[in-house]
């Protein structure tokens, strides 16, 4: 099996993670934090908004049995990436819609995607995301990976990822595995 990676932040990363472990074709989906100048940063450095970086999410995932392409319209189709710096109640900079690319076809790819978007939004509301290179990723720290599955219960799974898993799994159920990871 081929692997490649996507890094995408697109609010919380513990929504994104979420939603992409769900999709077929994906072996590993790791929270972290990209897009900054601190080394090696905490999550309250990184919520502070003082460090530059982005929740983000690294993916790994097989081209043969899922398209970058089919990552981006889950991406752009799971978030609002039309609202800067802000995702619901989740406000700063470390939460600002961001593809992070590791080749130069995703970055094509992304800013196609970008520019369709826009194109085709009858409501003249433009898409904010940026598309900038990966230059370091920074794996979060152990009590947030996996947290939706460890967590269900939390009123934030609750209140806020549950109903956009279900919308991912209305919307994007033929990209989906059948069998929970």
């Amino acid at each position: 099996m081929s692997k490649e990676v996507a890094v995408f932040g697109g609010g919380c990363f513990w929504c994104t993670e979420a939603v992409f472990k769900m999709m077929r074709g994906v072996s590993s989906v790791l929270p972290g934090y990209a897009g900054g100048t601190t080394k090696n940063p905490t999550y309250e450095q990184v919520c502070s908004g003082n460090t530059g970086h982005a929740e983000v999410v690294r993916i790994e995932y097989d081209p043969e049995k899922l398209a970058y392409k089919s990552l981006l319209t889950v991406f752009f189709g799971s978030h609002d990436p039309t609202t800067l710096n802000r995702q619901g109640n989740d406000i700063g900079t470390q939460y600002r819609s961001v593809v992070f690319y590791t080749t130069e076809k995703q970055k094509a790819d992304a800013e196609e995607f970008i520019k369709e978007i826009n194109e085709s939004n009858s409501a003249g509301v433009s898409v904010v995301t940026t598309v900038e290179p990966l230059t370091e990723f920074f794996e979060a720290e152990e009590y947030h990976k996996d947290y939706f599955n460890r967590n269900k219960n939390a009123g934030y799974c609750q209140v806020i990822i549950n109903p956009k898993l279900e919308k991912v799994q209305k919307q994007f159920a033929d990209l989906l595995e059948t069998i929970e990871k």
